[in-house]
């Protein structure tokens, strides 16, 4: 088989359903680290890591990419239920091909249930936020609808509202940004992903020391500004950790699915998340991490969660510019 670009005219419908719905997955600075694959005519989808498009010092190991790539193919399991079929997962299915994360198949018809329906409505709705949150809280009944919907794609959503891991917590979050900011080349990857295709400029407004965890520095704020004119500890938002028992790859598939499961049930009503997770892309400090806030489970998304008075939609690539189709050789 030869896989070649198609024209934007060309897919199946279906397929670009799918690529646009998985295309509004998270992922590491905006990078969008993945292309799909349309076996067939609507036969057929794949999710592949594109390893030309990880961000390298941010995730030197490729874990961040594939917890990425887990969460679009969270959306393409629930685009497919949105079409009314049950999805046919097949993960890593070339063990010879690590960037070959998942076959997605179309199953026996089964029309979508309320809470599907729920979740693909809110894949549009998702928005990565930075900064301080509004003044309303997150309800407790949400945060335990969050936890299970975690363990239901074998994830654990732990908050961290016990004082001591909190401050443990932040502790270990702001050291891994002083390290980062400290670093020229870091800093330079940062700046690369801000503007039109990257992260928007308006979205960085805030000083990254204002809420309770620190954030990453995009536009270099802290060099010119060491504190923030105003800290909003008290707007924050909940502060919680994704983990999974293992740290493998078919586990981080794991987490970003789980991932974007939360996102989008706290996306459906009205909660988005800040992500901070420089402590995990440093091993000392994520095993730091893991004996003393997680029990022995490996941590792979450090999250707020809260509701933004605004938020800033990101830049996606148009769908077919990631989307390449599988052919049949030509037979003489």
């Amino acid at each position: 088989m030869s896989l070649s670009t198609l024209p934007y005219e060309n897919p199946g419908r279906a397929a670009l359903h799918l690529a646009r719905a998985a295309s509004l997955a998270p992922s590491p600075h905006n990078s969008q680290p993945w292309f799909f694959v349309e076996e067939g005519h609507d036969h057929g989808f794949e999710v592949h890591a594109d390893t030309g498009r990880r961000v390298v010092l941010t995730d030197p190991g490729g874990r961040e990419t594939v917890i990425a790539c887990g969460a679009a193919l969270f959306n393409v399991r629930i685009a497919v239920r949105h079409l009314g079929f049950r999805p046919a997962v097949d993960l890593l299915p070339e063990p010879g091909n690590p960037a070959f994360l998942a076959r997605v198949g179309y199953a026996a018809h089964a029309p979508a249930t309320p809470d599907e329906t729920a979740l693909a409505g809110a894949i549009t709705l998702r928005h990565t936020h930075r900064g301080p949150f509004g003044p309303e809280p997150v309800p407790d009944a949400l945060l335990d609808e969050l936890y299970d919907h975690a363990r239901a794609e074998g994830a654990d959503l732990q908050i961290i509202d016990e004082p001591g891991k909190l401050r443990l917590l932040t502790d270990l979050v702001r050291t891994a940004e002083r390290l980062h900011r400290a670093d020229p080349r870091h800093a330079a990857e940062l700046a690369r992903y801000v503007g039109p295709y990257g992260v928007p400029v308006e979205a960085c407004r805030y000083h990254p020391d204002c809420t309770v965890l620190a954030g990453r520095d995009y536009l270099g704020v802290s060099r010119r500004f060491p504190g923030p004119p105003r800290r909003w500890i008290a707007r924050s938002g909940v502060v919680a950790v994704l983990s999974t028992a293992h740290d493998g790859r078919p586990d981080w598939l794991r987490a970003g699915q789980a991932l974007e499961r939360v996102l989008l049930h706290a996306a459906a009503h009205r909660v988005m998340a800040a992500f901070h997770t420089q402590p995990l892309e440093l091993p000392s400090l994520r095993a730091d991490l893991r004996t003393h806030l997680t029990g022995g489970r490996h941590p792979q998304v450090i999250l707020r969660l809260g509701r933004p008075a605004q938020t800033w939609c990101t830049p996606r690539r148009p769908p077919a510019a990631s989307l390449v189709c599988e052919r049949e050789p030509v037979r003489w």
